[in-house]
């Protein structure tokens, strides 16, 4: 057989499986991305994506900046919580997940809206789809020129604060620094409590806040990276456990503007058409009501 008739067959192989552009390439200092040539239609949605709500985080500033953008989110409830399960597993169940979520939906951009996925995933993810993908990292960076005492905190995920990403942001970028770190897989369930209306253990607020001051150093800590999508969700009893000398940070400003920056000059619908919310199915863990999405312009709930 000739071989360049080989080599053709398997290029529309692929191409029944991947959606190929001529894309070009480019890198920030916490972000890289590919960009596609080819300019979306107006109805095409942002994606979101999180084990739960934590990335509604995210999509709040969002919606300020891009009020009309049509918007997908998508929380992996069958997986919840991403933070005590194993990086091999997150690696494999992650791309997978967004790689079916992006062919049923097909977002111009996508959001990975959740700290863990995205320090333990995200390059897996890039590889394997094309299209721009936005990932969230702990908001090290500007902690460190915030700070006065030159101690920070990060308040995330067990799985979040082990990772070597976190090590290299604080060597980069916090160099000379304290970086104390603690994970709170209970401020996840917190957060996800507060918003189906429930109320929040304050032992659970408390332990985290202990978790980091407790340490050598901890009492001079001032700044707080709040290194899970979801703590923002509990800022306000996070703060009043800190007290008023620490500042609490997160990076959910930055990541919105990173989202306009990689859409700008894109066409958007002139009304936003209502969001949807897609859950992958659990039997222990329900969506929640639609009335507490709702403030973020989603307007009907999907299962997968």
């Amino acid at each position: 057989m000739d071989s360049r008739l080989l080599v053709t067959k398997m290029d529309l192989l692929a191409a029944r499986t991947f959606i190929h552009a001529t894309v070009t390439i480019e890198c920030r200092p916490s972000h890289c991305y590919a960009k596609p040539m080819h300019a979306p239609a107006p109805d095409a949605p942002i994606l979101f994506f999180d084990s739960g709500l934590g990335g509604l985080t995210v999509l709040g500033p969002t919606r300020v900046l891009l009020p009309t953008a049509p918007i997908v989110y998508a929380a992996d409830y069958a997986g919840l919580p991403y933070g005590q399960k194993s990086e091999a597993e997150l690696s494999a169940r992650v791309p997978a997940l967004l790689g079916r979520l992006v062919e049923r939906y097909q977002p111009r951009l996508a959001v990975i809206a959740c700290n863990t996925a995205s320090t333990i995933a995200l390059a897996h993810v890039r590889a394997a789809l094309d299209l721009p993908i936005v990932g969230t990292v702990p908001a090290i960076k500007p902690a460190a020129e915030m700070t006065k005492s030159g101690v920070i905190g990060v308040l995330g995920t067990e799985a979040t604060v082990r990772q070597p990403y976190v090590d290299d942001l604080s060597a980069k970028f916090a160099n000379g620094k304290t970086v104390l770190r603690h994970g709170s897989p209970g401020l996840v369930t917190g957060a996800e409590a507060k918003l189906r209306g429930a109320t929040i253990d304050p032992d659970v607020i408390a332990r985290a806040i202990a978790g980091l001051c407790d340490q050598p150093g901890g009492d001079a800590l001032d700044v707080i990276v709040l290194a899970c999508t979801h703590f923002p969700l509990l800022c306000d009893e996070l703060q009043a456990a800190a007290g008023p000398n620490v500042r609490l940070i997160d990076g959910a400003e930055g990541i919105a503007r990173r989202i306009v920056a990689l859409t700008r000059g894109q066409r958007w619908p002139e009304v936003a058409p209502p969001g949807i919310a897609v859950f992958t199915r659990s039997d222990d863990r329900p969506p929640p009501p639609l009335a507490a999405l709702a403030p973020y312009g989603i307007g009907s709930i999907e299962t997968i």
